[in-house]
């Protein structure tokens, strides 16, 4: 067998696991591997931040659904990749950091930039290692990337001491592949249960979460649906997994992220089905309320998900696709089937009773018009990445989503600035598609430096900015404490010039203060957008102190607009 570079060897495991490009930044102890990587076919975006290689590599992931690629070197590009590492832990999102290290000999003499990231990783990752020997590279490689599929998908790590990517080692790619991923099945007589307590409800649910979009299992979701003619509400991260336009179409049920109509459904439920849901408490709220008198089916790929929030009436360990496909079977085989046209009618009659007014024409403008105006302007192919703050709230209560992977959102972590280096991996991932980021004025500048990343190699998307000048969600949040303060970061005429912050970076935007105005701005980034292969900014002026719909439980929720 011939002698090869190490890591000439992980470059084939990468290239052989479907990775076609990475996200990172080369220093002096990850070389080795930027030597190998110049030989091969893959594409590399050099990030202008370790923490932005990471959220690339998310958005990529989210969007492909493989395991996304962020490189750094030692010392502070693996610190700086943790908080990326935290946000693909929360959600679920299979992503691989590499970090380079100081050479093994020298670890414990505090050698320049050697820190055990080993160790500060471990709470955020599925695996993080260390790898000792350079003959084991390419199979703890090959292990990490299945750890990341397995089970509850997640993000790993790996550590190269500069010394190990060095070495040469026996290496034949022809005799290697990708490790198996076997399927977490569903036990069938919890699959009866299960069927048996749907037909016994008079008002079932069921709720997608985000392990329907992890698990490609939207399709067994509709038929499901339709067969039995059970209602489906989405969480947020689920947003995408049942299209918004059909008729057992029941919303999103939350604190925060929810409609009214939809709350109202949930709370005259008798039995909820939840799919790959981990019952966030931006969800559920309160959880007397949230549980009530209703019976819950809680499906998860996880274990030790179930029972985590509250103890289910019935809990499946499952892939969600191949539980859908042994429901399915038993439905049919069903001589019960009923019919639910009373209550698919009275969710209905919440959904045209239970509104919220999205159509305001006053200045300053009120957000919901915004989302109105996106909902009009952009087809249901279009990708969306939001993050966190009253701009992604108002996002989930009133932007529409038709497709699994197209919305989205950083729903546990909750990391500012995660939009612009999501979107650039969601180019990356789909090059054709129209691709846009939803933010916010403050979050928009943490980790504003990637918008170079995207103008140096030609990644064009919209950018659509709610500016309040403010700190919006915390200064919502102070409400109860009945102060104001440190949230407010207006100064001048409009405090931070957004516009030529894109400008400077080589790129473009355009300022907003009419509600009329808006559909020509949209318009006119997307042309934009695709004339100059660049990303470009539409700054919309909001309503300085509005306030979302949201409150402690799912029955007071507190509206602050007039329906």
């Amino acid at each position: 067998m011939a002698k090869v570079p190490v890591m000439q060897a992980v470059m084939d495991v990468l290239l052989s696991e479907g990775v076609d490009v990475s996200f990172g930044c080369p220093g002096a102890a990850i070389l080795p591997l930027y030597d190998a990587m110049r030989r091969t076919d893959m594409r590399h975006l050099i990030v202008r931040h370790e923490e932005g290689a990471t959220h690339m590599a998310d958005g990529w992931a989210r969007t492909t659904g493989n395991v996304g690629v962020a490189i750094g070197t030692s010392g502070p590009a693996g610190t700086n990749m943790i908080t990326g590492l935290y946000t693909a832990h929360a959600d679920s999102i299979p992503i691989l950091c590499i970090t380079g290290q100081a050479e093994s000999a020298k670890l414990h003499q505090e050698a320049f930039q050697a820190v055990d990231i080993v160790a500060i990783a471990e709470p955020v990752t599925k695996w993080a290692v260390q790898v000792k020997e350079a003959a084991q590279a390419p199979w703890i490689f090959r292990e990490a990337f299945r750890i990341a599929r397995s089970g509850r998908p997640g993000p790993v790590l790996i550590d190269l001491p500069i010394d190990v990517q060095k070495q040469e080692i026996e290496w034949d790619p022809s005799i290697d592949a990708p490790l198996p991923v076997p399927r977490v099945l569903p036990h069938p007589p919890r699959v009866r249960r299960a069927l048996d307590m749907l037909l016994a409800a008079e008002r079932p649910l069921i709720l997608a979460g985000g392990g329907v979009v992890i698990g490609e299992a939207h399709d067994q979701l509709l038929e499901l649906a339709e067969l039995l003619g059970i209602p489906v509400q989405v969480t947020l991260m689920g947003k995408g997994a049942f299209r918004e336009d059909h008729e057992l179409f029941a919303g999103i049920t939350g604190v925060q992220t929810s409609q009214r109509w939809a709350n109202a459904a949930f709370l005259e439920s008798d039995l909820v089905l939840a799919l790959g849901a981990r019952f966030g408490d931006r969800h559920t709220g309160k959880l007397d309320v949230y549980r009530g008198d209703r019976k819950f089916i809680h499906v998860d790929i996880e274990p030790t998900q179930l029972g985590k929030v509250f103890g289910p009436d019935l809990g499946v360990v499952s892939d969600v696709r191949p539980f859908l496909t042994a429901l399915l079977a038993e439905a049919r085989g069903s001589k019960r089937l009923r019919e639910y046209r009373d209550w698919v009618a009275r969710l209905a009659e919440l959904r045209g009773t239970l509104t919220r007014r999205d159509d305001f024409d006053v200045t300053p403008i009120k957000p919901p018009r915004v989302f109105k105006e996106i909902n009009e302007t952009f087809g249901e192919d279009t990708y969306f990445v939001t993050a966190i703050g009253l701009y992604q709230i108002w996002s989930g209560q009133f932007q529409k989503s038709y497709l699994p992977r197209h919305y989205q959102v950083c729903g546990q972590a909750g990391p500012l600035g995660w939009e612009i280096p999501a979107a650039i991996g969601v180019k990356a991932a789909q090059p054709d598609a129209e691709v846009v980021a939803v933010v916010g004025d403050y979050g928009f500048q943490f980790l504003v430096e990637e918008l170079a990343v995207a103008a140096q190699y030609d990644v064009p998307f919209v950018i659509i900015m709610i500016n309040n000048e403010y700190l919006g969600l915390i200064r919502q949040a102070s409400l109860p404490y009945e102060m104001n303060y440190q949230v407010d970061i207006h100064y001048d005429e409009f405090g931070t010039d957004n516009v030529k912050i894109m400008e400077a970076y080589g790129c473009s935007g355009r300022r907003v203060y009419e509600p009329g105005d808006i559909a020509d701005a949209l318009s006119w980034a997307r042309k934009q957008a695709e004339a100059t292969s660049r990303p470009v900014l539409v700054e919309i002026m909001v309503e300085r102190e509005a306030n979302t719909a949201h409150g402690p439980a799912i029955d007071a929720v507190r509206e602050f607009e007039s329906a």
